[in-house]
């Protein structure tokens, strides 16, 4: 390509503006209009009108799967540092996710599941110690109230402010200093971001719950009330609020806590996959993560699966996608029959049968995300 633009003369503006229209032509038919400068210019100096067409019809195959040299080297730069902070500084690549978020492939819960599974530790959203992204405190990846579904960056800028002049004391030493309104406590409280202040998020809930409560006839004046002893939300509960305010949790993975009933199902976990031989007959079961079919898979659909030991890449075939389509679309923790495949070091399960679990989850509500 390089020398059919030197043989017809292109300058360094009129080559680029071939590069980009190569790169779009199957989406807006623009390059055709070259065609005449490019093969008018060869001919001119001597090439044969059939061998400048040729080439000008190779370019275009060229254009609909070549890559640019500069965009290579660019994306192997790219996924060599990447690597390298995975490698070597996995706290601090993760928090750099975190903070880039949305974007790419991976939620937030399958970002802190991999770099907990990697050693590092990860602390919570909390309004005494997390600023408004994700930061790191040593070694140790501390979770920013970015994460907290629904709360304002001015809310979280707010907490930082106040935080600065001096650390909050209590639930109301927060709301008054911070001039939290009442969705925004909700949320913090919700999230169990006010555990350092108030406890469980129950109690938390009960704090925040109980400053809006109208005292006209005492104005200002704070009511000392009897302790209240209230029930602490069980690790399920804890476990479901986290995923419907954070997207993930720390406390425990979603899966964990109904392996008991999954192995009543003879489903293996992620790690119990890796000892099986290939070829074996197996059911593993977790939750969706990714959904994928790609237009060029010929019709296969790929999943990933993801449990409290690791993750499971599955391989459904468009038969099998077909006849299950609507437990492969509404299953959020999905059983599958198939048989383990290992080839060069890469391991997937090969499924036949489809199982909706989402049951077992009660009201623990997760998302995948999908890509067509």
């Amino acid at each position: 390509m390089h020398l059919s633009m030197v043989a017809a003369q292109f300058t360094a503006t009129e080559a680029d503006e071939l590069r980009r229209s190569m790169a779009a032509w199957k989406r807006h038919g623009g390059l055709e209009h070259l065609r005449d400068k490019l093969v008018g210019r060869m001919q001119a100096r001597g090439y044969s009108e059939d061998f400048c067409s040729r080439i000008f019809e190779q370019i275009k195959g060229f254009g609909e799967y070549g890559f640019p040299e500069s965009h290579a080297a660019s994306f192997a730069i790219l996924a060599y540092a990447s690597s390298w902070l995975k490698c070597h500084e996995p706290a601090a690549f993760a928090c750099a996710l975190l903070n880039s978020l949305p974007m790419g492939f991976y939620a937030p819960a399958q970002i802190v599941q991999d770099v907990v599974q990697h050693g590092v530790s990860v602390r919570p959203a909390d309004v005494r110690h997390s600023d408004w992204d994700c930061t790191l405190e040593g070694e140790a990846l501390r979770l920013g109230l970015r994460q907290i579904d629904g709360l304002p960056q001015t809310c979280g800028e707010r907490i930082m402010a106040a935080r600065r002049a001096q650390p909050f004391t209590d639930v109301r030493d927060l709301v008054e200093r911070a001039a939290l309104n009442r969705f925004e406590q909700a949320r913090l409280a919700d999230a169990d971001a006010l555990r350092s202040l108030s406890g469980d998020r129950h109690r938390a809930r009960w704090d925040v719950e109980a400053l809006s409560a109208p005292t006209p006839v005492f104005g200002q004046a704070r009511i000392a009330e009897e302790s209240v002893t209230l029930t602490q939300p069980s690790l399920f509960e804890d476990v479901a609020a986290d995923y419907a305010r954070i997207g993930l949790s720390l406390k425990a993975h979603p899966v964990s806590l109904v392996r008991k009933q999954l192995r009543t199902r003879r489903a293996l976990s992620a790690s119990e996959l890796g000892q099986r031989p290939h070829d074996a007959r197996v059911r593993v079961a977790g939750l969706v993560t990714v959904r994928q079919r790609p237009g060029t898979a010929s019709g296969v659909t790929f999943v990933t699966l993801e449990d409290e030991t690791g993750i499971v890449n599955l391989v459904i075939w468009l038969r099998v996608a077909e006849a299950q389509r609507r437990i492969l679309l509404e299953s959020r923790l999905l059983g599958v029959d198939g048989h383990v495949q290992r080839v060069d070091g890469v391991q997937h399960v090969i499924a036949e049968r489809l199982h909706n679990y989402n049951a077992l989850l009660g009201e623990l509500t997760t998302h995948s995300r999908d890509f067509h």
